[in-house]
Parts: C-alpha cells; structure tokens; sequence
C-alpha cells in the first residue's frame, strides 16, 4: 500500500511538471513567435504625410488593409539601404505573389537636400518595381522622423554634396488595420523577414 501511495504522489508530481512545463513552452512560442521585436502598443509610429516618388501626397492610410514595411535611409547611403531593400525584395518573393501584393514597402527619405523625386523613382523601384519612396521638405522629413523615433544626422564630406547621413538602420511594420507592430532590426535574413510578414497577414 504504501508503495502504491508514493507511486500515485510521484506519478501526480511527474503530472504537474510536465503540464508547467508545457505551459512554459506556450508562453514561450507565444512571445517569441516573431524574429522581430513586438513593439505591440507603443505611442509612436502613428501617421506619414509625405509625397510618393510619383509626385502623389502620401498618408498611412492609403494603405490601409495592408502590411507597411518602413525603412529610413537615402539613395546615396553605401551600404545598410541598398541591402535593407534586397533583402525585402527577397523576402516578399519569399512570400509569394498573393501575399506580396498585400505587402507595401515604403523607403523615407531623411536626406531631402538630395533625394529628389526624379532620383528616388529612378532607385527605390529598381529594387522591387511595387516598392515606393516618399520623400518631403526638411521640417516634413524631420516631424515624421520624430514620429518614428528615427534618429539621423549629417555628417559632412569633402564638399557640401559629399556627406553621409547616419541614421537609425532598424524598419518598422504596421499591420493590416494601420498599427505599429514590430521594429525589425537591420540584417534580419529575408525567411525571417517572410516569417514575420506572414503572421501578420494571416492574423
């Protein structure tokens, strides 16, 4: 009997650690179910009100019903851009063309001095023909800039066109109903990049 008694006690503590462990583990895939971080309602991140590289006036809700990746960089910058935007491209061919087409990727210009509308047409589609620049004039560039959190700063070059810009590397995602999401770090590889995106359109 009293065999039979610790076995049961042992049996029902086996029981319980298991089913805290289980727990633990839903908890876990749960909070970490995207590679980005869940940014989940913070108070930024809120509106654009810029122009396309189209010439057209711009807000967040124009894309409404949609996933917006948001990237701030400019067409001259060396090297964190140009591969922030491959790597979209790559993600949304990851994706697939149905759930691409409910993808829109959004470059922001924080260099307004040089990235005209001309040159933003001529580079951000380069990447992806469906990818759209916008761009607006030093205090537009900068109020959004503020909204986003986006830190950028000049630094000047030999001449007065030959300066870098620094700037924040991470994008931010904006769900389907027009709210901040997630902030992707720079150098997400584009499965992880897909992964993410596809939650988000499947939610």
């Amino acid at each position: 009997m009293l065999k039979f008694v610790q076995a049961y006690k042992y049996a029902c503590l086996l029981g319980l650690f298991i089913f805290i462990g289980l727990a633990g583990c839903e908890q876990q895939s749960s909070a970490e179910k995207f590679h980005s971080a869940d940014i989940t309602g913070v108070d930024f991140g809120k509106d654009l009100n810029l122009t396309d590289h189209t010439g057209k006036a711009t807000r967040l809700a124009d894309f409404k019903g949609k996933v917006v990746v948001i990237f701030f960089g400019y067409t001259h910058c060396p090297d964190v851009c140009p591969t922030t935007l491959s790597d979209m491209a790559q993600a949304l061919n990851l994706l697939g063309k149905d759930s691409a087409s409910k993808v829109q990727v959004v470059f922001v210009t924080v260099d307004p001095e040089r990235d005209t509308q001309a040159l933003l047409a001529g580079y951000v589609p380069s990447f992806n023909p469906n990818f759209m620049g916008l761009y607006g004039d030093e205090a537009a560039t900068a109020r959004v800039a503020k909204d986003f959190h986006v830190y950028y700063q000049k630094q000047q070059g030999k001449n007065s066109q030959s300066y870098s810009v620094d700037h924040t590397a991470g994008s931010f995602v904006i769900d389907p109903s027009g709210k901040l999401r997630l902030s992707m770090r720079y150098g997400l590889k584009a499965e992880s990049i897909a992964h993410d995106l596809r939650i988000l359109l499947l939610e």
